[in-house]
């Protein structure tokens, strides 16, 4: 009971950590006012404080699970929180989103780094791995593949981003008029001709989704390394973080996209990147026995002997 409630008063404090990080990082950038305003209404504090605690209740079991404490982990969780909350979703927005104002983009990457980088300093110094010789020294195998395996599971996972990608955005996403409206689409006559469309009006498109799954996938490769669990709660914590940390800011309403449009990139992009983020974790998750040291698999035939 002890643990729990130190556990709960640990994630609380960490939600209101992220709380202020986000409203003193707003106040210092100042993101200029949109050109064609969405007519929401500002967040609420509730609803922020709502997208801190999930942030907060991943990247504390993230960083509880982790063999890594000290400056190492600090520097991991900073990359995986700025990563996903704001560079993977920022070049996209770079790329699709025509009416941001001028200079707004390079203030959302700014904001970011002000947000996560004392976030991830702090949460590793209240979650009481501050201390390097808390790390977990034993030999850790996961990553340690030839440079063939390394290439055809790179190349599932670029082929399975790219499938879940369009499929999640054609129908979960743009099936809805306000998404098609707001990026100025049509509504194709089926998938295969969505598809069609895609490789003849924007033929760059999947070589950078491609990119992006790569992207994707050295974001996983700390979160891989540093979990003490197996393969499976390996590829459930990416799944967490790319599907829910890199999502749960389109709970809030912005002044750059409609409410309509955020609720259905929310459901397509919590979804498909939770599946995609497992499946990464999943395939690179994978310990190599050939690499293990010779003590463990001595001990591990003598208990099957």
């Amino acid at each position: 009971m002890k643990v729990a409630a130190v556990l709960v008063a640990r994630v609380l404090a960490l939600t209101i950590l992220l709380f202020i990080c986000f409203a003193v990082a707003g106040t210092l950038v100042r993101l200029p006012e949109a050109s064609q305003p969405t007519g929401e209404a500002a967040p609420s504090a509730a609803m922020l404080l709502v997208v801190c605690f999930l942030n907060a209740a991943v990247m504390t079991y993230i960083i509880l699970r982790s063999r890594w404490a000290g400056w190492r982990l600090v520097a991991a969780v900073f990359l995986v929180f700025y990563g996903v909350t704001t560079f993977m979703g920022q070049i996209e927005s770079a790329v699709f989103i025509t009416r941001l104002p001028p200079g707004a983009l390079p203030r959302l990457f700014l904001m970011g780094a002000l947000v996560a980088a004392p976030f991830a300093a702090l949460a590793v110094v209240i979650l009481g791995k501050r201390r390097a010789s808390t790390a977990d020294t034993s030999t850790d195998v996961r990553l340690h593949m030839p440079a063939r395996e390394w290439s055809w599971k790179l190349g599932v996972i670029a082929v399975s981003y790219v499938i879940l990608y369009f499929t999640f955005g054609y129908f979960v996403a743009w099936r809805h008029p306000e998404v098609r409206a707001y990026y100025n689409g049509v509504d194709s006559e089926g998938f295969a001709a969505h598809m069609r469309f895609v490789a003849r009006d924007t033929p760059w498109l999947i070589p950078f989704q491609i990119v992006r799954a790569l992207l994707w996938t050295a974001l996983a490769l700390p979160l891989i390394r540093m979990m003490k669990g197996d393969r499976l709660e390996t590829a459930l914590a990416v799944g967490l973080v790319f599907g829910v940390v890199m999502n749960a800011q389109l709970l809030l309403p912005n002044p750059y996209m409609p409410e309509a449009v955020r609720m259905a990139h929310l459901a397509e992009t919590a979804s498909s990147n939770f599946l995609f983020g497992t499946l990464v974790g999943w395939l690179l998750g994978k310990r190599d026995a050939s690499h293990e040291p010779v003590h463990r698999r001595d001990v591990d035939r003598t208990a099957i002997e």
